[in-house]
């Protein structure tokens, strides 16, 4: 059986690909996809199998899935483009016979009403004409889009944002990891099913800025902003308008329960509960 991993290069797909070796797959079963030769080079030096491909050239996705079997679509990072992207892998998936795919879509998807969520309801509907065997993996935030940031937070004493009360089922980009490699491993049928992943202790804005202070030792507050004002905050600091107003948009979406996941699937998956949001604090500061 052939697995292959697109987006292998990134920080998911990387350790997606660690999470399937750590559980026994021989390198040689392995297709690790990317764009970069360069890239690739290190997951080639591990055993894996390596084929170069970009999700804008069809011709390449095509050569890069013969012979495959079960397939991780891992979601482009370029937003505004996903939706053709992740057409173009099914329509090649489609020509070379792909068994089953599983696509790392968002939690609650079809009733979170994030902006986010737009192109990744649009993937799961082409997945579900395609003829193919999918499964969809609706990971919640990652623990990262916050530890990532400890830096600025302890600088300024606080975390912006515009979530108000609302709660977040986040968890370590580690665990979403494992959890892809159980499901692709899996001897059960997978196809038809949907997974609703996030950890097992959601936290809001205040309780993030609270456990990054007492992990610190000093204080560290959360702001809530005007949404207005919070995407002129994150422009003036060079993050791209059009993501910018999505950050904020998924921060009014919070505020509604769009990222709180109560499913326990991310536990049953993985066999374990997931990273808590302390140890993620503490690990990314001890890096």
């Amino acid at each position: 059986m052939k697995i292959a991993i697109t987006g292998a290069t990134g920080q998911l797909g990387q350790l997606v690909i660690d999470a399937l070796l750590q559980r026994g797959t021989a390198p040689s079963q392995l297709v690790a996809i990317g764009r970069s030769e360069e890239k690739l080079e290190p997951l080639a030096g591990k055993g894996l199998q390596t084929r170069v491909a970009d999700y804008n050239v069809a011709a390449s996705l095509v050569a890069a899935l013969e012979g495959v079997d079960k397939l991780l679509l891992i979601s482009s990072s370029e937003v505004g483009q996903r939706a053709t992207q992740h057409e173009n892998v099914i329509t090649a998936a489609q020509r070379v016979n792909v068994k089953l795919i599983a696509y790392t879509s968002i939690a609650n998807a079809l009733t979170g009403n994030m902006k986010l969520a737009q192109e990744h309801i649009a993937t799961e509907h082409l997945l579900a004409g395609s003829g193919i065997g999918y499964v969809l993996l609706r990971n919640g935030w990652y623990t990262e889009n916050y530890t990532d940031q400890l830096l600025g937070y302890l600088n300024s004493k606080v975390v912006l944002g515009a979530a108000g009360e609302g709660k977040i089922s986040a968890a370590a980009r580690a665990d979403y990891a494992e959890a892809a490699a159980a499901v692709l491993l899996s001897e059960a049928g997978e196809a038809g099913k949907i997974y609703e992943l996030g950890g097992d202790k959601p936290f809001t804005l205040s309780q993030l800025a609270g456990a990054v202070g007492a992990a610190a030792g000093q204080d560290v507050a959360y702001q809530d902003m005007d949404p207005e004002k919070l995407v002129e905050i994150y422009t003036e600091s060079g993050v791209p308008a059009v993501f910018a107003d999505i950050l904020v948009d998924t921060d009014l979406r919070i505020r509604e329960g769009a990222l709180e996941v109560h499913s326990g699937d991310l536990a049953r998956l993985i066999g374990h509960a997931p990273t808590s949001l302390g140890k993620a604090i503490k690990d990314a500061l001890a890096r």
